[in-house]
């Protein structure tokens, strides 16, 4: 059995995914390269990818728009180059679901850093729990739909949620009754960009529980675990 990571370089430049391939294969890592979205898919459908290393500014279907198909579809880590360091790439980039992100040019140490970085963060979560075909998850009075990213009430009245908030709790409802860390939430919602506020899990928390707790002040579906984080205590259906 082969047990190194095996990891997809999505970048139209073909110096850059020639000299990434051989620099990863060096250190260790299996390397498939696709040239566009539509090679990527491809390769995504057929093989087992353990990460994603995903340029943004690509001709056709863009980096960003790939980033939100396979968040749709599975938990793969991405981290996103960037040509730009324009902090609008790195919001919208995070927004989508991406995991980190480099801005070109880069040295690709600091790229096998990230690599490995996210690689153990995404390790130390419990594994999913929902199947990628799932459309609709229910709790409480509650469905959330998966690939409308809707919050129906028991009134049939959608609630918007923001990106981080459906993150949050998508996060929540695949790891039902299990506590996760302020560091995992962070790492869910927002990535390293949220490590400069100190309280951004917690405020986020707090916002979701106003849009899906009877009494936001008396939690019963989102629990506080005292020196742990947060946990879901609600019962889940999925469908």
């Amino acid at each position: 059995m082969n047990e190194q990571p095996h990891i997809l370089v999505v970048d139209d430049d073909r110096e850059i995914r020639d000299s990434l391939a051989k620099y990863l294969t060096k250190n260790e890592y299996r390397v498939s390269i696709a040239a566009d979205a539509r090679a990527a898919r491809k390769i995504l459908s057929a093989a087992s990818i353990d990460l994603v290393v995903l340029d943004i500014m690509m001709p056709g279907e863009d980096g960003l728009s790939l980033c939100q198909y396979i968040r749709q579809s599975s938990d793969l880590p991405v981290i996103l180059l960037t040509a730009r360091d324009d902090d609008m790439d790195r919001i919208v980039g995070l927004e989508v679901g991406a995991d980190d992100y480099v801005t070109k040019p880069f040295n690709p140490r600091e790229l096998l850093a990230r690599i490995k970085t996210v690689s153990r963060r995404t390790n130390a979560l419990p594994p999913r729990m929902r199947p990628v075909q799932e459309k609709t998850v229910r709790f409480a009075d509650w469905t959330l739909n998966l690939s409308q990213r809707e919050l129906i009430g028991a009134d049939g009245v959608a609630v918007p949620l923001s990106a981080a908030e459906f993150q949050l709790l998508s996060a929540f409802l695949d790891h039902p009754r299990m506590v996760l860390s302020r560091d995992q939430l962070l790492d869910i919602t927002s990535g390293r960009e949220a490590r400069v506020f100190d309280r951004a899990i917690d405020n986020q928390v707090s916002r979701l529980r106003r849009k899906v707790e009877v009494d936001p002040q008396i939690p019963v579906l989102i629990k506080t675990v005292r020196g742990g984080g947060y946990m879901f205590t609600g019962e889940v259906e999925r469908a």
